[in-house]
């Protein structure tokens, strides 16, 4: 696992890019260049938004193999500030106040049973993995100022932020537009970065040109005999409805009748689980038609849901 200062020795080298590799949560992992002007237009853009200088501290607990740990270091350097690294842990201890904090989900856990987060964080930058709904509540309740990012690698880390706990609607960075495909997909535009635009795979609902609302990927909407299904969005609810259902994921199985058919894959659900989801979810037409038991489920470094089926990991199917 690369350190920080294994990637300051690649930051201060001669070339003008650095090397990055995606999660893999949507795909294969690749290994692609980033340029180091687009690095720091993306981190000057962060310290402008959290106020971050010469002052600051910044906390790293993420691993600078990837990019939300690189532009940690990145924005320590543009901003002149001291940066601590700690473990790559999702047991997370802090060392002192901090001014900027990133984390991904698993993460978490830990920082809510330090009684003296919301005193010792002042700002908690969440990406890596959508956030589910009774972390962010209970980010919330603890009175955690934080905020959840998206973007991806090719971004440099994160474009648009919201405030975890508020409406679910993400703000641009400045420098940056959206619109959307014929597919209803997010489209990021921007004069600053190199890259110009990009076209996501990621269903949203657009409320301007600096708003929108993430619903799913597009890759994960299954259409069930001609229903078209957004698994992020029915995971959500579910997990609403059925909140002792801790871990688990939907995917899409090749059936007969339906072509394709809604399916549940789960770490110790409840046994009547079936019967929990006929009773509790109103539109019937979503019911996942068979739930596979699992022991675990596959994750990326991050903690993103890598959906896939493996027959031999299966303990039992309802």
């Amino acid at each position: 696992m690369a350190t920080i200062n294994d990637f300051l020795k690649e930051w201060y080298s001669a070339d003008d890019y650095v090397i990055a590799h995606t999660s893999g949560s949507t795909g294969i992992p690749k290994q692609i260049k980033l340029l180091k002007k687009d690095m720091v237009v993306s981190a000057e853009a962060t310290n402008r938004f959290f106020g971050i200088n010469s002052d600051s501290v910044l906390i790293s607990p993420l691993s600078t193999d990837y990019i939300a740990g690189k532009m940690m270091v990145v924005r320590a350097e543009i901003a002149g500030c001291r940066l601590i690294e700690i473990p790559v842990s999702n047991r997370i201890e802090l060392p002192c106040a901090v001014d900027l904090l990133p984390v991904v989900p698993s993460q978490i856990p830990s920082i809510l049973e330090n009684r003296c987060s919301d005193k010792m964080i002042r700002n908690l930058l969440i990406g890596g993995a959508p956030l589910s709904d009774k972390l962010a509540e209970a980010v919330k309740s603890r009175g955690i100022n934080a905020w959840l990012g998206y973007g991806m690698t090719e971004t440099c880390s994160h474009v648009a932020l919201r405030k975890v706990g508020e409406e679910s609607i993400f703000t641009a960075m400045p420098g940056v537009e959206f619109r959307t495909d014929a597919r209803d997909c997010l489209v990021i535009l921007s004069d600053k970065y190199s890259w110009g635009s990009l076209v996501t795979n990621d269903v949203v609902r657009l409320i301007d040109s600096r708003r929108f609302e993430w619903l799913g990927r597009f890759d994960n909407v299954i259409n069930s005999g001609g229903i078209k299904i957004h698994i992020e969005s029915l995971e959500r609810e579910i997990s609403l409805l059925i909140p002792e259902l801790s871990a688990f994921y939907l995917v899409g199985i090749p059936d007969e009748k339906w072509g394709t058919a809604l399916a549940m894959v789960a770490v110790n659900p409840p046994v009547d689980i079936m019967e929990k989801l006929k009773a509790t979810l109103p539109d019937k037409k979503k019911l996942p038609k068979k739930v596979f038991v699992v022991n675990n489920l596959p994750v990326t470094a991050n903690g993103g849901k890598i959906r896939r089926i493996v027959p031999d990991s299966i303990n039992r199917i309802y």
